[in-house]
């Protein structure tokens, strides 16, 4: 399936920050946002590397950033960051949302735990 086929536009984020990380207690580096479905997940870089997992359990290859003033798609099953549409807001994590994050729950040293 080409990339393209793999953004839906109108789908809304699954909400503000990285689902299993939330549900777990655990913590993110930085968001990435599945273009096909909204799920959000932490990104490679974070403990727990969720975008990656999804993309790889569910066949959702593309993600973008769930940054703000990132815009960027990137293509887990090819490894290219990728021109695509603007996807229904929000675009990012609330403004006020720290990155690392959740606020309160990132521990001490948290630079030596990343991948």
């Amino acid at each position: 399936m080409a990339a393209e086929d793999q953004i839906d536009p109108a789908i809304l984020p699954s909400g503000p920050g990285c689902v299993e990380c939330l549900a777990s207690e655990g913590w993110w580096f930085h968001l990435r946002r599945c273009a096909h479905c909204g799920h959000i997940g932490c990104c490679d870089s974070s403990p727990s590397q969720h975008a990656g997992h999804h993309a790889a359990a569910e066949r959702h290859p593309v993600v973008r950033s769930f940054e703000p003033d990132e815009d960027w798609f990137y293509d887990y099953a090819t490894g290219e960051y990728l021109d695509g549409p603007e996807l229904a807001p929000p675009r990012h994590h609330p403004e006020d949302q720290p990155a690392p994050g959740p606020a309160g729950r990132v521990p001490q040293g948290w630079q030596r735990m990343l991948h």
